[in-house]
């Protein structure tokens, strides 16, 4: 029986953070290992996007985009009503729910590669463009009746944030270069890709050991809802795929990435939007247990639903 190396890397950064080790990851250092994955990450679907871009993926990219609206949407009434948590709060993790995780993305990647699967090339543009619908309906839930929004500084955070602008940037060289022009830089950002991932993976852990105790507060309903929300999430992203003639290993990648959580770039948004909310509780459940329960469970459940889907419906 054979592990995914960057998932364990995952798993020896938690134990670290659990036992208490002196291990620490400097702050540059950890900031140059994000700038890479998320440059890497739009480069590659940048130059798949010089290869594949046609009207028909402007119209599946509209759906995909009104889809993965529904999910604060539906995140939201379940916190709101069966939690109990008050507007503030509910509206933030909504939000992280609907939002999308880089890093849960670049591990669908891998394991798509282990799987010997191919996908769409373009699946990094929605990878951009999911931050932004549930960021502004979190805020929309959350100042609902109580009074106006800076929605200048919100924008300006969304829009020009690191994860957005890097990821952006990253894809519009990557379509500009296409294939030929990007082989010069190909052996840094794509040969060593998986090996940077496995060191934020590490330090994903250390932070994730230290969310765990955020969760408390709420015990196992916040638990329970981050778990039960990316299968929910997923199911849905493996049903629209389904439903766009997407290919085994694209639906996989959309399952996950609605069934994902950020942790990134909604937490920096919530801050300034929402600042009465807890970020101890949406940061909590999306990195203390969604993103470990996607890591190990949920991704392999996703790519089941999209192998079962697509046999039914053959």
């Amino acid at each position: 029986m054979s592990f995914e190396p960057v998932v364990l890397f995952f798993l020896l950064g938690v134990a670290a953070g659990l036992a208490r080790s002196d291990l620490k990851i400097p702050s540059s250092i950890y900031d140059a290992l994000s700038i890479f994955l998320l440059l890497a990450i739009g480069l590659k679907g940048g130059v798949k996007l010089a290869e594949h871009a046609d009207a028909g993926m402007v119209v599946d990219g509209g759906l995909i985009v009104l889809a993965g609206a529904l999910i604060p949407l539906i995140a939201f009434p379940i916190l709101r009503w069966l939690g109990r948590m008050n507007r503030a709060d509910s509206a933030s993790i909504a939000a992280h729910y609907g939002s999308v995780s880089v890093v849960t993305f670049s591990v669908g990647v891998t394991f798509l590669a282990q799987e010997a699967q191919t996908y769409e090339g373009y699946m990094i543009v929605f990878l951009v463009l999911l931050e932004m619908p549930a960021l502004m309906i979190g805020v929309l839930l959350a100042r609902h009746g109580q009074g106006s929004v800076k929605w200048g500084k919100l924008l300006h955070e969304v829009f020009f944030g690191k994860s957005i602008f890097l990821l952006a940037g990253g894809l519009l060289i990557g379509y500009l270069a296409g294939p030929v022009g990007i082989q010069p830089l190909d052996k840094l950002f794509f040969d060593l890709f998986k090996g940077v991932l496995a060191l934020f993976l590490l330090e994903m852990g250390l932070v994730a050991a230290g969310r765990v105790a955020d969760l408390r507060a709420h015990g196992p309903f916040l638990i329970g809802f981050a778990v039960v929300m990316p299968l929910i999430s997923g199911f849905l992203g493996t049903l629209v795929g389904w439903s766009l003639d997407l290919t085994l290993g694209g639906t996989l990648l959309l399952a996950t990435l609605y069934a994902s959580a950020s942790y990134i770039a909604a937490p920096a948004a919530m801050r300034i939007a929402v600042p009465e909310a807890n970020p101890g509780l949406s940061i909590g459940a999306a990195l203390g247990v969604t993103f470990p329960f996607n890591l190990f469970v949920g991704i392999p459940v996703y790519y089941w639903m999209a192998q079962t889907m697509y046999r039914i419906g053959a």
